[in-house]
């Protein structure tokens, strides 16, 4: 059978070695892997007396060969081959792991490696591979020690520390993380990949001053080096040094002058920086040399549209949109840019013509339902939204917006009915199940409400707006004041600058008799909300129990004016009035 096997191999008409003849180099490297096997064969302790090192020789260089072709599966038959001819051979065993991993059979190149280094544990080149094949599988643990052993057994390798030193990165542990870039770089200070690594930790770390010098120093020794400049922009950027990050862009552009995308982030960054009119320049200047460019006109586009230049964003949107009728993302802001210049009917047309397999379908619906219902056209904007649930029953902002209009069209039933109909759909989208507990709040059945707040802070236990919710509900009512408390609290810990959430603690105050902080609290949220007639009215009852009656008098006279039909607000200030 041997026989037959080797006449099929050396058929002409066969693929490897028709490979053989469109790559000459093929030939040399079938050449050194006989020598490297036969090497690594003669300084073992085996003799071969029986043609074995013939035959596995033969079978681990076509394996070789299969390999280059990436014929990987047929490469491992032929090492597998190898190995059964000398199964002694470690060298053989270990490149057979190598090729388990290289094809996915992970389970088989670990117990395979597992047993070879049972008998020779001082393999670092095994280890190495062990390391890479544990990390392919998350098992970092075990990654982290295949890498100690190679570093152990050579104190210098410098990939294995670079691989241990983003292991610990990863799991957290920053100390040793940095203990190991340190060591590695000792060994070699000039180790670019090292020094963008342990960059990229002390960023992590949030230590911006040290990953940027990090990063300087890799660019300084390979200037070419496009991740890192990337990142110390980023680093510049977190840092609001937004011109330090431009100035990184505009030095690698100097040497890379056909790289647009840096040129376009620098747009971007001048944008962020509101920095619009120079934003202007730099897409304009961009455009002389590539007019074409669509994402660059775009950037224009959004650059005038934040200028409030509505007329030239148009332009430009509509300029793209000419080439690429089909990019929803244009459309949309093309959209929006005529429902800010007050065309709603140019703007309805194109967010009607978005698609509903466009991820911005929603969004545009929902739009297109703000026009309508600005408009006056409220039933038309509740059959689109009920439309467009049909198409998308898994968009829960759809059913959101659609039960806001059954409720501004006072239809409480039609907004409970569609909200339940969207929870049945997606029963584990929190937003619906919020936005029910507060139809049930309105039609004043209270203890549903609050088990339906009670049911989202189950999924979400850190949910703000329900734990506020819960907490301004009490207290309210005057009810369960310290849980009130505790709950308000706890979501000023998670949005500390909400508005609304500061009132509620105020209002708890309030009730709980603490006027000197209820007063700090409600201006505070005053400060945060100044338009907001139920935060003012709070401000104004805080000041009556406190008798400054006049302040009182003035809180409920700017509240009305906001609320002007808000009955309970005419009786306060009338009272007061009287007094």
């Amino acid at each position: 059978m041997r026989h037959v096997r080797l006449k099929r191999y050396i058929n002409p008409k066969r693929r490897i070695f028709h490979m053989q003849k469109k790559n000459k180099y093929r030939i040399l490297i079938l050449g050194l892997a006989i020598l490297v096997f036969n090497g690594c064969c003669l300084n073992s302790t085996v003799i071969h007396t029986d043609g074995s090192l013939v035959e596995a020789s033969y079978h681990y260089s076509l394996g070789v060969l299969l390999r280059l072709d990436g014929q990987v599966n047929e490469a491992a038959a032929e090492l597998e081959n190898a190995i059964a001819a000398d199964p002694a051979s470690t060298y053989l065993k270990a490149e057979l792991v190598s090729l388990y991993a290289e094809k996915g059979d992970h389970s088989k190149a670990v117990a395979l490696g597992e047993e070879i280094l049972a008998v020779s544990p001082e393999n670092s080149d095994l280890h190495m591979i062990m390391g890479g094949l544990y990390l392919n599988i998350r098992e970092n643990q075990k990654a982290a020690q295949e890498y100690k052993k190679v570093i152990e057994l050579e104190p210098k390798s410098l990939i294995a520390h670079l691989y241990l030193a983003t292991i610990y990165a990863e799991e957290k542990k920053y100390d040793d993380a940095e203990a190991t870039f340190v060591k590695l770089l000792n060994i070699d200070p000039d180790n670019v990949m090292g020094i963008y690594y342990f960059a990229k930790l002390l960023s992590e770390m949030k230590r911006y001053d040290d990953a940027a010098s990090m990063y300087q120093r890799a660019i300084s020794l390979r200037p070419n080096f496009e991740s890192a400049v990337f990142d110390l922009a980023s680093v510049y950027e977190k840092q609001k040094k937004i011109d330090r990050a431009i100035e990184v862009y505009r030095n690698y552009i100097e040497t890379n002058p056909a790289r647009i995308n840096l040129r376009v982030k620098i747009g971007d960054l001048l944008i962020k920086d509101r920095r619009y009119e120079e934003a202007q320049r730099e897409f304009q200047e961009l455009l002389k040399s590539d007019s074409g460019n669509s994402e660059v006109r775009i950037a224009l586009g959004l650059v005038y549209y934040e200028m409030r230049r509505f007329d030239l964003a148009i332009q430009e949107f509509l300029r793209v949109l000419e080439k690429k009728a089909g990019d929803d993302r244009t459309r949309y802001v093309l959209a929006n840019a005529y429902e800010e210049s007050n065309d709603n009917k140019s703007a309805s047309d194109e967010y009607q013509k978005i698609s509903f397999t466009s991820e911005l379908y929603t969004n545009a619906r929902i739009r297109l339902g703000m026009i309508l219902k600005k408009e006056g056209r409220l039933p038309e904007a509740i059959k689109i939204l009920q439309e467009s649930i049909i198409k998308k029953k898994d968009q829960a902002p759809l059913y959101i917006y659609l039960s806001s209009l059954y409720e501004e069209n006072k239809d409480l039933p039609g907004a409970e009915k569609i909200l339940k109909e969207g929870i049945d759909n997606l029963p584990t989208n929190i937003d619906l199940h919020y936005s029910l507990g507060v139809i049930y709040e309105k039609t004043n059945r209270f203890p549903e409400s609050i088990k339906k707040m009670e049911a989202v802070l189950k999924m979400d236990p850190d949910n703000a707006e329900a734990l506020n919710f819960i907490g301004y509900s009490y207290a309210d009512r005057g009810l369960n004041l310290d849980e009130a408390e505790k709950m308000i609290i706890k979501a000023l810990k998670i949005k500390p600058d909400n508005g609304y959430m500061i009132d509620s603690l105020g209002w708890v105050h309030y009730k709980q008799g603490k006027l000197d902080s209820a007063l700090e609290n409600v201006k505070k949220a005053m400060e945060l909300m100044p338009s907001d007639a139920a935060i003012i009215e709070h401000l104004g009852d805080i000041y009556l129990k406190l008798g400054r009656l006049k302040e009182a008098r003035e809180m409920y006279e700017k509240a009305l004016d906001i609320d002007k039909k808000n009955k309970s607000l005419q009786n306060k200030l009338r009272d007061l009035i009287k007094k």
